[in-house]
């Protein structure tokens, strides 16, 4: 991993201005409970992808404000010095739960819970909404895909496509989702994601003669290498590689053309010359569709560039991260929530739930509690999944989610969770959630679990 830096100033100015008032109005300790959710799923799809929840932990953790980060405050004169006094000292020491890394989420569904005082759990907004938002709409695009894609394998190369952490970001979310390694080397490095590549054009281009860059590609890589065959003429491209490597060539990589039928000559070519074991990849914009389009045609593996490092034309998952519940001027809790047009939230703590019906997800159950007695447990629902787990506590993360260890239990998890969904959850088409989001008072949950 990278070495750590400050992530303080990745907020925005409002989160430090509301800090500054409430230290003076007396608030700024008031105990308090956030709740980062999405009012709904993206572009018609069924269903959402938890990611980026390990990065958070790690990037809350080192959540410091410095002498640089003072300073530039105090030089914009965003905050009072009794503020700053403040923030010197400023540590999350509250607790965090929320979904697994790797969950399926959906309308409604309590993605992150963050609970602390005021002013300790406000400056967080904006960093867990930039990072959950942006990997959760990677991995969601890169779970469609995965799903398009059946057993064939995915790889992520659109690094060149992205910011350039933004791209290490987005390499994780997608092997998470499915995919099984990628072009970004940092991504390798600090994730512990199988890396994959071997040659562009331009090494074509390069050489004298198509032939002379093939040998030396396998010369350099071996037979076992995946030659890209399109650079001049494909067809006499593949002749000119089994030429070269001989029927054991392991891959021919195509990335242009009408891909279905060009897949098809190349495979019928391939067989033509004995070389029956090498494999097809195809790249050049490929995304969810493209990649369903291509479920009849004798491709072995897919490269996904642009498409899944955007989020397939959903960049952002839109997600938001509310006040649901605090304390009073007495100590008492109170359920908050916006009332605003079409941008309402559900007030109160919450507890999730996926009932389930012989192992096939059937609805999202979300109990929610407008005091603050204890809320329902598994054990009160024998139907259902219990969705949360704690993710910090007092300010510290729970090592498991962090690190490589955390990315290989993420992509466990999503593969299993995307197992109880229905059929129709499946599918690429515009529609309504696979399966609908249920409220239950805290008083009635039990009831209803008992009947779903």
């Amino acid at each position: 991993m990278t070495a750590s830096r400050s992530t303080a100033l990745h907020t925005d100015r409002y989160e430090l201005t509301m800090l500054d008032a409430a230290l003076r109005d007396g608030t700024a300790d008031r105990r308090c409970v956030f709740e980062l959710f999405g009012r709904r799923l993206s572009a018609g799809r069924r269903f959402g992808v938890v990611a980026g929840t390990g990065r958070l932990l790690s990037l809350i953790r080192d959540f410091r404000f410095g002498d640089d980060e003072l300073r530039f405050l105090r030089d914009e004169r965003v905050v009072d010095a009794a503020t700053l006094d403040f923030l010197e000292v400023y540590r999350f020491t509250g607790s965090i739960t929320g979904y697994r890394e790797g969950e399926l989420y959906f309308p409604g569904s309590p993605i992150l819970t963050v609970e602390g005082t005021f002013a300790e759990a406000v400056v967080l907004e904006t960093l867990a909404l930039s990072v959950l938002n942006h990997d959760s709409a990677v991995a969601t695009a890169a779970a469609r895909m995965s799903v398009a894609a059946g057993d064939r394998p995915l790889s992520e190369m659109g690094s060149r496509r992205a910011g350039e952490e933004s791209a290490v970001a987005a390499a994780r979310a997608a092997y998470i989702a499915g995919f099984g390694a990628t072009s970004n080397l940092e991504a390798g490095r600090a994730w512990g994601i199988p890396t994959m590549g071997t040659a562009a054009h331009a090494w074509t281009l390069l050489h004298d003669t198509e032939e002379e860059a093939f040998r030396s590609q396998i010369e350099a890589l071996g037979t076992d290498t995946t030659l890209l065959v399109d650079t001049y003429d494909t067809r006499e491209g593949v002749a000119t590689a089994i030429r070269v490597a001989g029927t054991d060539l392991g891959g021919v990589r195509i990335d242009s053309g009408d891909l279905p039928l060009v897949a098809a000559e190349v495979r019928a070519q391939l067989d033509e010359l004995g070389a029956t074991g090498t494999r097809i990849t195809v790249t050049s914009d490929l995304d969810e569709y493209a990649i369903a389009a291509l479920a009849a045609s004798p491709v072995d593996s897919y490269g996904v560039g642009t498409s899944v490092v955007t989020g397939s034309g959903t960049p952002t998952a839109g997600m938001v991260y509310k006040l649901v519940a605090r304390q009073d001027s007495a100590g008492a809790w109170v359920a908050v929530a916006k009332a605003s047009t079409d941008k309402a939230s559900k007030g109160g703590r919450k507890a999730a739930f996926r009932t389930l019906d012989r192992g096939t997800a059937t609805s999202e159950l979300i109990v929610v509690s407008d005091g603050f007695e204890d809320l329902a447990t598994a054990a009160s629902h024998r139907d259902a999944r219990s969705l949360q787990v704690t993710l910090m506590t007092d300010g510290e993360p729970d090592a498991a989610f962090e690190g490589h260890e955390g990315v290989e239990a993420a992509r466990e998890h999503h593969a299993f969770a995307r197992e109880e969904l229905p059929v129709r959850g499946l599918a690429l088409s515009k529609s309504d959630p696979a399966i609908p989001t249920v409220y239950a008072d805290a008083a009635d949950s039990a009831h209803l679990a008992s009947d779903s």
